[in-house]
């Protein structure tokens, strides 16, 4: 066999421009006002389920648990996006923010230097592709 054709990561970058900042920027609030909106409808959904069903200190223990686990969930998103928003509002314009993953096919042969293929990525300003590097 002289050839095998496999999948590797390529990792696609963003420049940070004003545009791209501020289309984070809002996502994150959005995000942020929305589990904001879930928490006070979590608490007011406890509070009914508690009135209606926690007529035992067991069934109160699992409408808590219950209700606790939704709420963190919600908090635990909430603090990751105040931090992810304090780190890039911290950026300067310019910098090279990771967007994520794709996966290309390549195809290997004798010789080929890994380092070369395992480790591509490209660069996007404003949605347009200004590099591919190796």
């Amino acid at each position: 066999m002289d050839s095998l054709t496999i999948q590797v990561p390529v990792t696609i970058k963003a420049k940070l421009t004003e545009k791209l900042k501020a289309r984070i920027l809002e996502d994150l609030k959005r995000g942020i006002n929305e589990a904001d909106l879930e928490i006070k409808q979590i608490n007011i959904q406890q509070e009914r389920a508690l009135k209606e069903d926690g007529d035992t200190p067991q069934k109160e223990a699992a409408i808590r648990r219950h209700f606790g686990q939704e709420l963190h969930k919600r908090q635990q998103f909430i603090a990751e996006s105040s931090f992810r928003q304090e780190n890039l509002e911290k950026l300067a314009i310019g910098a090279e923010i990771v967007q994520g993953t794709l996966q290309r096919q390549v195809e290997l042969k004798v010789g080929d230097d890994m380092r070369e293929i395992m480790n591509v990525e490209v660069l996007v300003e404003d949605d347009k592709i200004i590099a591919i590097r190796s």
